[in-house]
């Protein structure tokens, strides 16, 4: 085994086993070099081997820190508000309405008869039914937007809908102009179809036009990706007035833009998608794992009429199609007014949720709003983003770090996006107490 690698075991030893713990900096590499006995490009590669394993995360000009992991996730070393030796997962945030599973259950009954059940598992095409189209294109009307049936294309779940519609409009190597803060999944997708990520200008209002106009000229871009109503992770929902000229851009230019809706549902507002202004050139993204529940869901895209072919012929390639099953699930809890009654539950929720944040991180600088399930808290110095998500793992709660969401090399706040759907409302409020006596401290 090369030097290197030994020395990083050694390093990687006093990880896991505590010696060295979670949010602590490694000497600068030169330091480590001379202590060590080795070459400064040695030293080089055993911190790029500690980075390889997940082990540690660095910084340019802030150094190179300890990340946590499985192994400081101990019994006992949450703090007794929290209960249990598992993580309070503050990451993942799929909301769940009181006596959710009662509502769903009658749908899913009449499906499991035999002569409705042969049926129901078969595969489904992109275009999955009639009667799954209009259902639909019923649900994603409104706001200005009117959803044509026949425009509605069918994938497992949002994500692939994401996926599918980026390839087929970019080819690799291609240019997306994106929220310098993104979709964490979308960088994963980017990376697999080799597509380039360009981060776009944001301000307190949303995009700022004239960076998509600047990204191009600079290089061409292939397409937007764009979440403008309850963006994730700040929650910031662009006003009429700047969704206008974004579109008067996208016209300009004639960009195609993929704009995820996934969390739209939550928000009462009156802005139109901008799928309802630029109809020829926005694809809407949207799925029910958040109207409804992640573990049997669909996702679905709303193309211009001449593009339906081509995204469809992208959802097959990818083996992205819905399962038949879910298609005639959604249909039936669309009609009878449960998806409905599920959207209103949950709104009532997250403003609950809400009111439990403002509560417990009253004084720091927390960005949200009233509807959104998720808040981006902008940690107060000394803490940086992975060394408090490090510190807070520690005590078993699990947030998610800025640089997740973070695109390109500059450099993110330190903020972290706490979730706030997927624990109960009291444990929330408990793991934010700990949370909040923790910033303060300053680490």
């Amino acid at each position: 085994m090369d030097d290197y690698r030994r020395i990083a075991d050694r390093i990687a030893g006093d990880i896991t086993g505590g010696r060295l713990r979670p949010g602590q900096r490694l000497p600068p590499q030169r330091a480590f070099a001379r202590r060590h006995g080795i070459a400064a490009s040695t030293a080089g590669r055993v911190y790029g081997e500690l980075v390889r394993r997940g082990l540690v995360v660095g910084e340019v000009g802030r150094g190179t820190f300890v990340r946590a992991g499985e192994a400081d996730a101990q019994p006992g070393r949450a703090l007794t508000e929290v209960a249990g030796a598992v993580p309070v997962n503050l990451e993942l945030n799929y909301p769940s309405a009181p006596g959710q599973s009662e509502l769903l259950a009658p749908a899913l009954a009449a499906l499991l008869r035999p002569d409705a059940l042969g049926e129901a598992l078969r595969p489904a095409p992109a275009a999955g039914t009639a009667a799954a189209r209009e259902a639909v294109a019923g649900l994603l009307g409104g706001g200005g937007l009117r959803a044509d049936p026949e425009r509605v294309l069918f994938t497992g779940n949002a994500r692939q809908a994401i996926a599918a519609t980026l390839a087929s409009l970019v080819r690799p190597g291609g240019r997306v102009g994106v929220e310098p803060l993104t979709y964490p999944l979308v960088k994963e997708i980017a990376g697999r179809l080799g597509i380039v990520l360009v981060p776009l200008t944001v301000d307190e209002e949303g995009v700022v036009a004239e960076s998509v106009v600047a990204a191009h000229r600079a290089a061409p871009l292939s397409a937007l990706y764009l979440q403008p109503t309850l963006h994730n992770p700040t929650s910031l929902t662009l006003g009429a007035e700047r969704r206008v000229r974004l579109v008067e851009v996208i016209h300009s230019l004639g960009i195609p833009v993929v704009e995820d809706r996934i969390w739209s549902f939550l928000h009462r507002c009156d802005e139109p998608p901008l799928a309802a202004l630029a109809p020829g050139l926005v694809h809407l993204v949207d799925g029910l794992s958040k109207r409804v529940a992640p573990g049997l869901t669909v996702g679905f895209v709303l193309v211009p009429g001449e593009r339906v072919e081509a995204v469809a012929r992208a959802i097959r390639s990818g083996g992205w199609s819905a399962g038949s099953f879910a298609l005639e699930a959604a249909v039936r809890w669309i009609s009878d007014g449960t998806v409905g009654r599920l959207v209103e539950a949950k709104r009532g929720d997250a403003g609950r949720r809400q009111r439990v944040v403002a509560e417990e991180l009253d004084g720091f600088a927390v960005r949200s709003d009233p509807a959104a399930y998720f808040a981006w808290w902008e940690l107060p110095a000394p803490w940086r983003a992975d060394t408090f998500a490090a510190a807070a793992w520690a005590r078993g709660i699990a947030v998610t770090p800025g640089t997740a969401f973070s695109v390109g090399a500059s450099r993110t706040a330190d903020a972290v996006r706490v979730g706030l759907a997927s624990v109960p409302e009291g444990e929330l409020g408990r793991a934010l107490r700990v949370l909040a006596r923790v910033a303060r401290c300053g680490g």
